[in-house]
């Protein structure tokens, strides 16, 4: 147990770093960020549905067997991480001053943010409670999901007025809520253990909507066919980096 709470809290405290990225933003062009963007975009795509495919649905369902409350929670996954873009993406600000619009949805993001990260502790925490190859898979999945991730929430605050220092500062206390959540599951007792078989597929269904439904249609704004590849073949590495990582099982 000694050596997963190790593990689980550096792979949380580097999670949290990596929201510090945005800064790198400051010294890029515009034009690169965006190219850049959409390939990270592709990557952290295919990780995140390796991931969900390759080790954590897997992993649940050798030990409890491919049962209906896999898929529920599986399901439950999909529909939380709905409700918590529904609620980035929501639409009641339009009767605010622009100036009041643009900070409410920089709030906005930021509680959605911290909601996400929590989320992510917690299916951190749970792999690594399963195994230290799980987790270290989670964990890569998380992170090059979190770097495109950051860089857009890092525009947006500043966008909605933010200086770029207090950008960087919110963000990353919206980021180490991914530590409150990976010592919350950590410190249950342990007659509770047995949280990581919904949890995982909790997590899976979430990263599966985040991949399907938030990041992939994101590479269809550009088509055409060299972007196209690098996109597709973006998604593959990342889908082939958590295949390899079955190699360290």
């Amino acid at each position: 147990m000694a050596l997963e709470f190790v593990y689980t809290l550096l792979s949380v405290i580097l999670v949290s770093v990596v929201s510090l990225v945005g800064i790198f933003t400051l010294i890029i062009s515009e034009a690169k960020i965006h190219k850049i963007l959409l390939v990270l975009v592709g990557l952290a795509a295919g990780t995140l549905l390796g991931d969900a495919f390759i080790h954590l649905l897997p992993e649940v369902v050798e030990k409890s067997g491919f049962t209906l409350s896999v898929s529920l929670w599986a399901l439950a996954g999909i529909f939380v991480f709905f409700i918590l873009e529904k609620g980035i993406h929501a639409h009641h600000y339009h009767n605010l001053p622009v100036k009041e619009q643009k900070r409410s949805i920089g709030g906005l993001i930021l509680l959605g943010d911290g909601l996400h990260n929590f989320l992510d502790g917690l299916a951190i925490a749970g792999s690594y409670l399963v195994s230290i190859p799980i987790g270290i898979a989670t964990t890569i999945a998380v992170i090059l999901h979190e770097i495109p991730q950051e860089v857009a929430d890092f525009g947006v605050l500043l966008h909605a007025g933010f200086t770029k220092w207090k950008a960087l500062g919110y963000n990353f206390i919206s980021a180490a809520t991914a530590v409150l959540g990976a010592l919350i599951m950590l410190l249950l007792p342990k007659q509770m253990e047995f949280l990581p078989q919904y949890i995982l597929p909790f997590a899976a269904g979430g990263f599966i909507y985040i991949a399907g439904a938030t990041l992939i249609p994101e590479l269809h704004h550009e088509c055409g066919w060299e972007e196209s590849l690098s996109h597709i073949l973006a998604v593959l590495l990342g889908i082939g980096i958590m295949a390899l990582l079955l190699l360290v099982e």
